[in-house]
């Protein structure tokens, strides 16, 4: 995983669950915990709690978490570990360059094609919001959208009553969840926002319907790993 925006989605997923990070630093018997506090993908860096335990030397260190179910994330740091200011316990670092995601169920994620409507439409603090699609799959959506049209976003969002048109002949509706908000610049939009989103309630119908909709192939220009 080299992909800045899916390297944040899998830390912020790991701060919004809590889930512990095992730290192996270099040359130490006994591995250390953390939590991830918070994550920030604008700069990008993310912020490490080690309380009830002790900060790792500085240096490199090896770290591993759990995504759930059988998933794994494993990557290396290699910095000073100095603490926030009047946070003892609380460490930022940025963004590593590369993840390794072990033993992960894959689901595939399905670029939109150019020209064809895909779009999620909403309302966010009263107004009606009308957004393309960028990819998606069986276990969410990717979004993109200008950085007026997020007011009113931040990750941990719950979006009700979405509809999905995915193409000319589907459409769903569906409750989404924001997991992750990641800032870019296009040559032909300017300044834009892809938005991450994960399915916070979906039925059995409707995932069967998505599953066959992405496997089937009709739509897809770029299919990889989720």
């Amino acid at each position: 995983m080299h992909d800045p925006f899916d390297i944040g989605e899998a830390l912020t997923t790991l701060s919004l669950s809590g889930e512990a990070v095992t730290v192996f630093p270099a040359g130490w018997v006994e591995p250390l915990l953390a939590r991830i506090a918070s994550v920030d993908p604008e700069l990008p860096h993310f912020v490490f709690d080690f309380t009830g335990s002790e900060l790792p030397p500085s240096g490199k260190a090896i770290l591993v978490a759990s995504l759930g179910g059988n998933a794994k994330l494993q990557f290396e740091l290699d910095q000073q570990w100095k603490t926030l200011p009047g946070q003892p316990m609380h460490v930022a670092a940025e963004f590593p360059p590369s993840c390794m995601v072990l033993n992960r169920r894959a689901a595939r994620r399905v670029e939109t094609p150019v020209g064809v409507n895909y779009t999620a439409v909403f309302r966010c603090n009263g107004k009606l919001v009308d957004l393309p699609l960028y990819d998606f799959s069986e276990t969410g959506v990717g979004l993109r959208a200008t950085p007026e049209q997020v007011f009113g976003l931040h990750v941990g969002k719950k979006l009700e009553g979405v509809r999905l048109e995915l193409g000319p002949n589907l459409t769903l509706t569906a409750d989404l969840e924001v997991r992750l908000l990641r800032p870019f610049r296009t040559f032909l939009l300017g300044e834009q926002v892809q938005i991450g989103c994960s399915f916070s309630t979906i039925s059995m119908q409707m995932k069967e319907t998505l599953e066959r909709f992405v496997t089937s192939g009709a739509v897809e220009r770029r299919a990889v790993a989720r």
